[in-house]
Parts: C-alpha cells; sequence; structure tokens
C-alpha cells in the first residue's frame, strides 16, 4: 500500500502535477480535476490549498522556476543593479508560453504580487545601496518610480505576448537598457540625484 503523502511532499507533487500539465496540455485546458489525478489525489485537497486555478498555476509557477531573485544585488553602481534584475525577469519569460500568458493575465491581474512579492523588498534594498554609495542623496523614492522599470518590463511582455517570449538575449538587453537609460534614471536622478553645488 503506497505511503500516504501529506505537508511538503504532498504539495510538491501537486504543483509538479499542475506544471507537467500545463507544459503538456496548455494553461487553457489546465483543470484542477486533471492535475488531481495526475498528482492521485482528491480535487477537495487542491481547492483547500488553491481556490482556483489560476493561483495553482502561479504556485506551479513558482514551486518550478523559484524565486526570481532572493537577495539585492551590489554591484556597485544603481544602474547595474536594476539591470541584473530586469535581465532575471527578461530570461524569465522565455519559461512562459504566449499561450500560458495570454491564459493568466486576465484571471491572475490580482495575484501579481504573488509572483514577485520579493520584489519591492530588493528594490528597496537597492536604493539604500546606491544612497550609502553616495550616487544618489536618499532612498526614499515614491513606490511608483521605484517599481518602474520592473512594470515598463512587465508592460513590453503584455504588449506583444508572442515576441517578448520568443525575444532574443541581445534584444533583451537593449529592452531593459534603454528603460533604464532613458527614463527611469534620468528620473531618478531629478528627484534624488547628488548635488551638483560644490561644498
Amino acid at each position: 500500500m503506497p505511503t500516504r503523502r501529506r505537508g511538503e511532499e504532498l504539495e510538491a507533487t501537486i504543483l509538479e502535477a499542475a506544471w507537467a500539465e500545463i507544459q503538456e496540455h496548455g494553461y487553457n485546458r489546465l483543470t484542477v480535476e486533471g492535475v488531481a489525478a495526475r498528482a492521485q489525489t482528491g480535487k477537495q485537497v487542491l481547492y483547500r490549498r488553491w481556490p482556483n486555478r489560476a493561483q495553482l498555476a502561479v504556485a506551479a509557477i513558482r514551486h518550478t522556476l523559484g524565486p526570481l531573485v532572493t537577495e539585492a544585488p551590489d554591484t556597485g553602481s544603481l544602474r547595474e543593479d536594476y539591470l541584473t534584475v530586469l535581465r532575471l525577469m527578461a530570461g524569465r519569460a522565455r519559461h512562459y508560453t504566449p499561450e500560458l500568458l495570454h491564459g493568466l493575465m486576465p484571471e491572475v491581474w490580482g495575484l501579481a504580487g504573488e509572483i514577485s512579492s520579493a520584489l519591492p523588498g530588493v528594490i528597496a534594498e537597492i536604493l539604500r545601496n546606491a544612497a550609502a554609495r553616495g550616487e544618489i542623496t536618499h532612498a526614499d523614492l515614491p513606490e511608483r518610480v521605484a517599481m518602474l522599470p520592473l512594470d515598463l518590463v512587465r508592460y513590453e511582455g503584455m504588449r506583444s505576448v508572442v515576441r517578448w517570449a520568443e525575444i532574443t538575449e541581445a534584444d533583451a538587453e537593449k529592452v531593459v537598457a534603454d528603460i533604464l537609460d532613458t527614463v527611469f534614471l534620468p528620473l531618478v536622478m531629478a528627484l534624488a540625484g547628488p548635488s551638483s553645488r560644490p561644498e
């Protein structure tokens, strides 16, 4: 008789089954029943953890791909620190098929924070490091400004899902560098850049 699975072992089995279903059948055909059957468990077990398939899919993505970033990069440059995070975002996009993104977007709008819940803390630390180095006068930027490069990368993905899923590494680098150099860094320097007055 098979050992009854519980806790983390059962959850990992379910999330691996969900990812396999997404890869095999696509998000639009993902069902709780199908995942439960593949994981050899009851669908009520899934519903107790994830009330709908969007939350299940997000959990499967996080389980399979891991967190985007766990700690703030510290390259010695505000630009390079942000660029490191944006490169990771662009690389992660290659794991999402256009069908998965199209399917998730209408359902997961309110769950976006669950996919990247660590990012606000990482960005706050990047800004504090830049302030400590003297690149900016303070790290207390409005959240909309601090998160702007990440939001613009997400917008690029939503604007052309197929293109972004198939974008080359070189072209992705150009996009994220352009976001930083023409939009974000000029704005940050205007708001919190070092004083140009002689001491």
